[in-house]
């Protein structure tokens, strides 16, 4: 039976999270690329749990944006984790000139696209990267 299920874990205080917009992102990458069969779940957390997976995970010593993690062990069924730092994405927000919304949004496809085997070391990686991002943003 094919399914997707996105759950999604609010580790800090912060109200008004749009759950349903950010379900439905994933979702569409998902469905976009042809996977039909996902357990995807999304972790919004603080800057000091953030800064401590990257330095554990990534050996960054530095507060990030999005960790993801990439639990599949077959190609039928996706299975991710996708840490958001919710104080990142504020900052990141005002940064960029856009609603917080958009950037948790913008965070959670990002991620999924790293579950799904997009890189973006490269230019050519980032510049990708941002082109879908930015595709499905606008595709909702």
């Amino acid at each position: 039976m094919e399914k997707i299920t996105i759950r999604i874990y609010n580790e800090t205080e912060q109200k008004g999270i749009p759950r349903k917009a950010l379900q439905t992102s994933i979702t569409n990458v998902l469905k976009h690329f042809g996977k039909r069969n996902a357990q995807i779940n999304i972790i919004l957390t603080d800057d000091k749990t953030i800064l401590e997976m990257n330095k554990k995970f990534l050996n960054h010593n530095y507060i990030t944006d999005v960790i993801s993690f990439d639990l599949s062990d077959s190609e039928e069924l996706i299975l991710g984790e996708i840490y958001i730092c919710l104080p990142q994405a504020e900052r990141q927000a005002k940064e960029y000139k856009t609603t917080f919304k958009n950037e948790l949004l913008r965070l959670a496809i990002h991620g999924i696209l790293h579950i799904l085997g997009f890189d973006d070391r490269t230019s050519k990686e980032k510049k990708e990267m941002t082109r879908l991002e930015n595709y499905f943003l606008n595709h909702q």
